[in-house]
């Protein structure tokens, strides 16, 4: 028969055909139409009568089984192709034209290095096409895990820890939104700082050898050594925040005490405070949630009061004045003068004097009056008297002391600022700073407590006393060991994996600082 009649009599039939059915011995009903088109034109086999699924979902049965009626007004469903390539029933529904073939999108070709934020939450990253054995493993958070700090510490290893290598590792942000950070990696070991913005983070991690062979160049224009880890940041913006303020005398000159050297190398002013208060302040919460989290707590920590600034976590951002959304520093300015706050009756190391507390009644009237909490409203403030200054002639430390408590209305912690220079202050300076050996000049800086004989240890004292009467601030008492004892004099093992020599043990510090050597 030509081919265009077998055409006009296949549209005739479609087009004409009631509910027809043939009944077989089986007295089950069957399609009385298997006549079929394939997609290239030709007449397909006949497909042989089959059972009727009694299920109501027909639409698609393989069998060419007859389609339900349509509800009145509804629209046309949209074609499906079944696999035996009869489209008799769907014609049945759109009249005696036969619907076009539905098409099946092909896999896709698309090479683009990009990647979804969805699909990156959802499922695991798409694995790089070259694994090497020395790419970097982050072992003390899981792939995908959620955390609530924005500084967030991480602990991992690269290569064989019996074959041990020293070396870089550079963390690269998700998204380009933070500068690459360089970490040192000792023994195979690494402890690394990681800025992260709220959502999905999918970071890369670059282990470069310190003894590079030719052969271990790049690959596709990225490090030989390379791995990607997923984290994700959710801010508590429910929880109330910890407030940070900086206290000066009414007439202070906003200094600090520095050695000359750092006086002309990062200046002593109010600015500079600033961006060190800040970096110890994200410091305490990293320590904190992952102190919580190796405790059983989950990474539970406090948030900071952020604003949109220009940013200081990375020192690069001082000089392209980049806009981030960081810890805010108040400035709260005093009713007293200088001599005031310096005078010795009120420091808290000085033996003979007689009002140690009133530093802290100080600060409390200063903080009310600045944040003037509401009834049942509670505020949390962390402060740091600028104006703290070393006295060599006496001996002591004036306008310091270290306390953690409070009021209903009021949570407040204070300490001095005598050991501000040798803090870091930006994400680039952490480790230079826990590893500076320079002897503390007494005639300039204090040793405080006879524990600060070197820059490292000075920045272990600051930071971790003051967060030690953070702790205090939030309600918690001595403990039996840990930075609420005076285990704070190990900071430092936190976030690096080398120790220098330290003056207060008179001996060398550990080689390699791994987790559990933090406190020992």
């Amino acid at each position: 028969m030509p081919s265009f009649l077998r055409e006009f009599r296949r549209r005739s039939k479609a087009s004409t055909k009631t509910d027809k059915t043939s009944s077989g011995n089986d007295g089950q009903s069957h399609s009385s139409s298997n006549d079929s088109r394939s997609q290239d034109g030709t007449t397909a086999e006949p497909v042989p009568d089959m059972p009727r699924n009694k299920s109501s979902s027909t639409l698609n049965s393989i069998f060419g089984g007859k389609s339900p009626p349509m509800p009145a007004g509804s629209p046309p469903l949209p074609s499906v192709p079944s696999i035996s390539g009869s489209h008799t029933n769907l014609a049945g529904m759109n009249g005696s034209k036969t619907p076009p073939l539905g098409s099946r999108p092909g896999p896709s070709n698309n090479n683009s290095s990009r990647y979804s934020i969805a699909g990156s939450v959802n499922g695991s990253p798409k694995p790089s096409p070259y694994a090497s054995p020395l790419a970097p493993r982050v072992i003390s958070a899981s792939e995908g895990s959620w955390v609530h700090q924005k500084v967030l510490l991480i602990y991992g290893q690269v290569g064989d820890p019996n074959q041990p290598l020293d070396g870089d590792i550079t963390v690269c942000s998700h998204q380009d939104c933070f500068p690459p950070m360089t970490w040192p990696v000792s023994d195979s070991h690494f402890k690394a700082l990681v800025y992260l913005q709220p959502g999905p983070n999918r970071l890369r991690l670059d282990f470069i050898p310190r003894q590079r062979r030719p052969s271990q160049g790049q690959m596709n224009g990225q490090p030989a050594h390379s791995s990607h880890f997923q984290i994700n940041y959710l801010p508590m913006n429910s929880s109330p925040p910890l407030h940070l303020a900086i206290l000066v005398a009414k007439d202070s000159p906003r200094t600090f005490d520095a050695v000359p050297d750092r006086v002309k190398s990062e200046g002593n002013g109010l600015e500079t405070a600033v961006r060190k208060f800040r970096m110890a302040a994200y410091l305490w919460q990293a320590f904190t949630g992952e102190q919580m989290n190796r405790h059983g707590f989950g990474r539970r920590c406090f948030r900071f009061e952020e604003e949109w600034q220009p940013g200081t976590l990375t020192g690069r951002d001082l000089t392209t004045g980049q806009m981030r959304n960081e810890a805010k520093i108040h400035i709260i300015t005093l009713d007293k003068t200088v001599a005031e706050i310096q005078d010795l009756n009120l420091a808290q190391q000085y033996e003979p004097a007689k009002q140690k507390g009133d530093m802290f009644a100080i600060a409390m009237d200063a903080v009310k009056n600045h944040f003037k909490p509401r009834p049942g409203q509670k505020e949390y403030v962390s402060c740091m008297y600028l104006d703290t200054h070393w006295d060599s002639k006496v001996g002591t430390v004036r306008g310091h002391a270290a306390l953690g408590g409070g009021d209903a209305q009021v949570k407040l912690a204070i300490f001095g600022s005598h050991s501000l220079q040798s803090y870091p202050a930006h994400l680039e300076e952490v480790v230079p700073a826990f590893t500076d050996c320079t002897k503390t000049d007494t005639n300039y800086v204090a040793n405080d407590c006879n524990e600060s004989g070197s820059n490292w240890e000075a920045a272990n004292i600051g930071i971790g006393a003051h967060m030690h009467e953070t702790g205090h601030l939030f309600g918690c008492p001595h403990q039996e060991s840990g930075v609420m004892l005076r285990d704070y004099v190990r900071l430092n093992r936190t976030f690096t994996t080398r120790e220098p020599y330290s003056t207060r043990t008179k001996s060398q510090g550990m080689r390699l600082c791994l987790q559990q050597d933090e406190f020992v």
